[in-house]
């Protein structure tokens, strides 16, 4: 604010706090009076009191408004209780001007002055208010005032064209202007379509006359059938996407508790193999050394058997040659011992053969109970190899699972980016339709306005909306017209001509007001 700005600003304050001022001394001195004399109050002083406090609630709740609206932080029902405060006090005031018997008109002047400083002092403080709000707040969107004479000429559309405006927050009254002639022209071209019977036309049809209470513009309403199909279309795909993603984590959790079913019983088949393979290997080594010791037994103890007898025999034999030949000479009792030695070596040698064949005999049948062990170890690891074999099926069938279970998530995650992509191209597509859808309407809504103040016939009309059709379907890219090659039946259906040849004769006419500069 410059200098001169402040200094009228202090001015007003001034002169604001000064009818502040004169309006509490006149509401307290007569509503004090009022007070004592006819609404009970005991005692004068209890009466003051009463009329003190009411004035001293509107004037805090008036500087609490004005201060939330200075701190930007607004609070839009306080003006209410001070607006019935004030109004009490204003009824307070004239109440005490009334005359107790026969009402003058002088009468009914009083009452009306008593009130007019009250009322005049709320209207300087809501003036106040929205000032601080709008210096304040300079982005808060404004909101037109409907014309007086409005009021005067319609009272009840005027007032149902206010409460849309208050209930769906259009700021704009040109705007809910131009929504209402919209809905009315519709709605005058629907009855023409339908020769006056608008029981005839589809419920998508009457959704623009539905909606309109409900702040619906006649384009938003015709395009909200689509807009609803396009949603429930992707709640539909979200949730088969939804259903799928679940079976996909359904089959993957069935695929893994399977592997590790088999992974369990591989381990278990390979355990079970060693444990088999190894008892059976100590069974057989125990077993053959068992009967090498019993077959070893049996020889030497066969063996010593032959040797006590032989020597025996000997001694026998050596005794009774002794005895028949005691009178031979030394010669021949040398022959008899070296026959005898003969003898014991012979025995001997039938005992280490004995004993040779006893240790053949028990290495051979060691040697084919080892090779029954080891038969047997054998077929414990090849049984060993084969659970091994299948436990490595199963992890190599693991491995394929968790591969096409990773495939599964990187292409879940492809379409899903594929998805979102195609969303999002799709809502910039929307995007830039919308922005001209409205940039087309903005410059026909204009168009409207200028043929409006041209005072245009009907024709001409239609010949600036054709041309307007065909600056749309100019080349994006040279900008070249075409107006030829604009299609009849967008002209008939835009225009509700059921003859061709009108259509045709417009489009060539708006192709000449082109050529002639024509651009709304």
């Amino acid at each position: 604010m410059t200098t001169p700005q402040k200094w009228a600003a202090a001015g007003i304050v001034a002169a604001a706090l000064a009818l502040a001022g004169i309006g509490l001394y006149l509401s307290f001195e007569h509503v004090a009076g009022f007070a004592f004399d006819r609404l009970g109050f005991g005692t004068l002083r209890q009466g003051q009191l009463f009329t003190g406090g009411v004035d001293t609630g509107i004037m805090v709740l008036i500087a609490i408004d004005l201060l939330m609206a200075w701190l930007r932080r607004p609070v839009g029902w306080i003006r209410y209780p001070v607006w019935l405060l004030t109004a009490a006090t204003v009824v307070l005031n004239a109440a005490s001007a009334a005359p107790k018997g026969h009402w003058g008109w002088l009468d009914y002047v009083a009452v009306a002055a008593h009130g007019i400083v009250p009322v005049l002092f709320i209207v300087v403080v809501d003036v106040g208010r929205d000032s601080i709000d709008r210096v304040v707040r300079p982005e808060r969107a404004e909101r037109d005032s409907i014309p007086l004479i409005r009021w005067l000429l319609a009272p009840v559309r005027t007032g149902r064209v206010y409460r849309r405006m208050r209930l769906y927050d259009v700021h704009s009254y040109p705007e809910m202007v131009r929504r209402d002639q919209e809905l009315i022209a519709y709605e005058l071209w629907l009855k023409r379509k339908y020769d006056g019977d608008l029981s005839a036309a589809g419920q998508d049809e009457l959704l623009p006359m539905t909606m309109a209470p409900y702040g619906y513009t006649v384009a938003r309403a015709l395009a909200m059938p689509a807009e609803q199909e396009q949603a429930a279309e992707i709640r539909d795909e979200e949730a088969a996407l939804r259903k799928l993603e679940a079976g996909t984590r359904r089959r993957l959790a069935e695929t893994a508790a399977q592997a590790e079913a088999l992974r369990a019983d591989g381990a278990l088949e390979t355990v079970r193999a060693a444990v088999d393979g190894e008892t059976g290997q100590a069974r057989a080594h125990a077993q053959a050394q068992v009967t090498a010791a019993e077959r070893a037994a049996a020889k030497e103890e066969e063996a010593l058997e032959s040797a006590l007898v032989a020597e025996a025999r000997a001694r026998t034999a050596a005794a009774e040659s002794a005895e028949a030949k005691e009178r031979t000479a030394v010669a021949a009792a040398d022959r008899e011992t070296a026959r005898l030695e003969l003898a014991a070596a012979e025995d001997r040698r039938k005992a280490a053969d004995a004993d040779k064949a006893a240790a053949a005999e028990a290495a051979a049948i060691d040697t084919q109970t080892i090779a029954v062990a080891r038969k047997a170890a054998a077929e414990a690891d090849e049984r060993a190899a084969e659970t091994e074999q299948r436990a490595a099926e199963a992890r190599l069938a693991v491995l394929e699972i968790a591969r096409r279970e990773a495939e599964e998530i990187a292409r879940r995650e492809s379409a899903a980016v594929a998805a979102a992509q195609s969303r999002e191209a799709a809502a910039e597509a929307e995007r830039r339709a919308a922005e001209t859808r409205l940039a087309t309407a903005e410059i026909e809504r204009l168009a409207v306005e200028a043929e409006d103040v041209a005072k245009l016939t009907p024709r001409q009309r239609a010949v600036r909306k054709v041309a307007r059709m065909c600056l749309r379907t100019a080349d994006p890219e040279t900008g070249e017209l075409r107006p030829m090659s604009l299609p009849l039946a967008d002209i008939q259906r835009e225009l509700d001509v059921s003859s061709s040849a009108t259509a045709s004769e417009y489009r060539v006419e708006a192709a000449e007001l082109l050529a002639q500069g024509y651009r709304p």
